[in-house]
């Protein structure tokens, strides 16, 4: 049996994806995952073999870069022996400062190496490893930041989602009920922006609609605000950080405010939760408006730039959504269309042919 390695780390987005692949391929294949720190805090220990690998992040601090350096490279050779420890015959990145020196090493020991790119730029670490990497596998046919030379590489699934998800009853609401339901995923990056100005618009439109609110709120003291604004302004409302569940509750939910993480918007577009979509403006290429834009292109969303957001556009968009119903079951459709052929089995499927290739 051939044994995999997945490799990933730092931030949800690339975690997650990491646990769809580790479920799809383990009936079939033996696998570990190797992640760092801060991507450990996303594994269930119970459900999945990981092991940790700290790698300095080495433009974090321009200072410590030679320092950095020396550490990078004992990371390489740590990579080295654990992999050959351990006969890996496979190796799946999903990106990541992370996850250079495993792809290195693997480069070194003649490894078969494949490389996971969820978003529509394609990640620096990404980039890096691509050169020796036998494919890509990636959602969007149109991959910016790839080389013309590289196209061959590119092997195309559809977005790969958490297997629950899979298990969800999708929205299929027909007709609005008077009370809207609206969720708003701020993520962990640039949430301050959700959590005020959101917050904001949320109490305006309820002056004119009745609505209900189901919002990420990770800051405690703004959580704290805003749950006692929306009480005072009589907003049925529920609030969290992290909710791995929280799609179960959200599948009955009208419309949906998100940043553009690759993850999040492919789970709402899976579920035909319509979404107005606010790239986070700080994300690394900007990877977070081109994901978005690819569900605009398709019809699927509405996609806003944070820099061009004033209360009165944002309030007058989200009650023309909910006045003018026609734009958003258009809308509603394209997702159902656009999702349709993306399954379980078929993407296990691919996956598994890929990994059997000669």
């Amino acid at each position: 049996m051939k044994k995999i390695l997945i490799t990933t780390g730092g931030s949800g987005g690339h975690v997650i994806p990491s646990l769809s692949i580790y479920d799809i391929l383990k009936d079939d294949f033996e696998l570990h995952i190797a992640t760092d720190l801060r991507g450990s805090k996303y594994i269930d220990n119970t459900k999945y073999n990981y092991s940790l690998i700290d790698v300095p992040n080495l433009f974090s601090n321009l200072l410590l870069l030679p320092y950095n350096l020396i550490i990078f490279c004992i990371s390489i050779i740590e990579s080295y022996k654990y992999i050959k420890l351990n006969n890996f015959n496979i190796l799946i990145s999903t990106g990541g400062y992370m996850s250079l020196p495993l792809c290195l090493a693997s480069k070194l020991l003649n490894i078969k190496i494949y490389i996971f790119e969820p978003n529509s730029v394609l990640g620096r670490a990404n980039k890096l490893a691509l050169s020796f990497a036998k494919k890509i596998i990636c959602y969007d046919r149109n991959l910016r930041g790839i080389s013309k030379k590289f196209l061959n590489k590119i092997y195309l699934i559809k977005p790969l989602l958490r297997k629950e998800i899979y298990k969800y009853q999708k929205n299929e609401k027909k007709v609005l009920d008077d009370q809207k339901k609206i969720l708003i995923i701020g993520g962990s990056q640039g949430a301050k922006f959700f959590d005020e100005f959101i917050a904001k618009i949320i109490i305006r439109l309820s002056k004119t609609q009745n609505i209900q609110v189901l919002q990420q709120v990770i800051d405690l003291n703004a959580k704290q605000n805003i749950r006692d604004l929306y009480q005072k302004n009589h907003i049925e409302h529920e609030l969290f950080a992290f909710d791995d569940k929280l799609l179960i509750k959200a599948v009955n939910y009208d419309l949906a405010i998100t940043r553009s993480g690759a993850s999040a918007i492919s789970e709402l577009a899976y579920l035909n939760i319509p979404f107005v979509a606010i790239p986070f403006p700080y994300a690394k290429d900007n990877h977070q408006y081109y994901n978005a834009e690819f569900y605009e292109k398709n019809k699927c969303c509405w996609l806003i730039m944070q820099k061009d957001i004033d209360e009165n556009n944002f309030l007058n968009l989200m009650l023309k959504i909910f006045e003018d119903q026609n734009e958003y079951y258009s809308k509603k459709k394209n997702l159902i269309l656009l999702t349709k052929e993306n399954t379980w089995e078929k993407n296990k499927s691919k996956l598994i042919e890929l990994i059997n290739e000669n």
